[in-house]
């Protein structure tokens, strides 16, 4: 004990808050107690993990890295803001270092349009959610990579023309006879697409899972993307598809993000073991701040309660609106402006995840469509001739 402290009074300091015998973890296991047979729904960065209770076994999800058509679309997506990092290190140092990645860059992009076919799609990537699109996300990708090669080989021959006025004006945003389509919607596509085939998948698992949602504890647990996002409801894409998958069942005030838990690494072979292991400690977590949510009726009624609300969302339909505080709203799957506005957004907004940019449309629609990715439009591919002569 520091001489600074009184033992009297951090005997009762004791009594309440640290410690098995605490009473604050006799709460805890009261409470524990109640809620052993309900099911706990636990999202890491990768996977969902439902532990049925009871002690009955989890069962796993995947939902990302691993997934088929993850990485080569996420590669598409990235060629917007890898050109505009070169533009930006040219800025910021004034100098050629960028040609070299220019140079890296353009390589990658022409070997990509090589080996890029609707055969890749329909036989080696094969992604059930994408059946039907396997040609018009390969004329997508070849369209993407040639205004990409194009836009590249200017630069190499002029820096000058490395400037972010010529980056919006003569790739990502303006549209003419030789842009017919900007990267930006390009961008949008490809986010949709990744996050549809996500959603499908795993809306379709939950509801084979016959889960009570009423009585589910979700916890979104560790790091989700960059260390500032994803760390509150409306900014966590994997709280917005449990919400869906519930069909909006699932109480808010259910679900917990808790990015400093302890979470477990994708299983391999089906090895659950490290996922059974941490599933107590992550129930005991789930079930103290529990106890201490429920002490607040207790405690305080008459009181307003807390309520866990929807965000006000903007809407950018008007042309003069230049600033927002949260994702605007999508009205239609030709919404251009509230989506590339999105793309700014997570960009500037640390809580976001980069993923998560067109997420809560994709499974919106989803729904609407019993699941079925066929009837959904994929914004930026669907009903947009991309053309094959650059």
């Amino acid at each position: 004990m520091a001489a600074h402290e009184s033992p009297e009074l951090i005997k009762l300091y004791n009594a309440y808050t640290p410690g098995p015998d605490s009473i604050g973890a006799k709460l805890t296991r009261a409470t524990a107690a109640r809620g052993r047979e309900d099911p706990l729904i636990v999202a890491t960065s990768n996977d969902f993990a439902l532990y049925p209770g009871g002690g009955r076994p989890p069962t796993v999800e995947g939902f990302r890295i691993e997934t088929r058509g993850f990485k080569e679309l996420s590669a598409i997506s990235h060629l917007g803001p890898a050109v505009a990092s070169l533009v930006s290190i040219r800025t910021l140092l004034g100098d050629g270092s960028w040609q070299a990645d220019a140079e890296r860059l353009l390589t990658e992009v022409g070997t990509t349009r090589a080996t890029n076919s609707p055969k890749l799609w329909q036989e080696t990537i094969a992604v059930e959610a994408y059946r039907g699109r396997e040609d018009a996300i390969a004329d997508m990708i070849d369209y993407s990579c040639a205004i990409t090669a194009r836009y590249l080989r200017r630069a190499l021959a002029d820096e000058n023309y490395l400037t972010p006025e010529s980056l919006r004006d003569d790739y990502l945003a303006g549209v003419d006879a030789d842009l017919p389509v900007p990267l930006n919607h390009v961008m949008i596509a490809t986010f949709f697409l990744v996050e549809m085939d996500i959603c499908h998948r795993l809306v379709r698992w939950f509801c084979g899972q016959d889960i009570e949602w009423d009585r589910a504890m979700v916890m979104i647990a560790g790091r989700h993307g960059r260390p500032t996002a994803g760390v509150t409801w409306n900014t966590s894409t994997v709280a917005t598809i449990l919400l869906a998958a519930s069909g909006y069942r699932l109480p808010l005030e259910r679900m917990y993000v808790a990015p400093h838990a302890p979470t477990f690494p994708t299983p391999s072979d089906g090895d659950l073991t490290e996922v059974i292991a941490v599933g107590e400690r992550l129930r005991a977590i789930w079930f103290r701040i529990r106890a201490t949510v429920e002490l607040g009726p207790l405690m305080f009624d008459g009181y307003p309660r807390y309520t866990p609300g929807h965000v006000q969302i903007p809407d950018v339909t008007d042309i003069g609106i230049s600033e927002v505080g949260e994702m605007p709203a999508i009205h239609s799957p030709d919404d251009m402006r509230a989506m590339v506005t999105r793309l700014r957004v997570i960009l500037e907004d640390p809580r976001q995840l980069v993923s998560g940019c067109v997420t809560d449309y994709a499974v919106s629609q989803l729904i609407a469509v019993d699941n079925d990715p066929s009837r959904v439009v994929v914004p930026g591919l669907d009903g947009v001739a991309y053309p094959a002569s650059l």
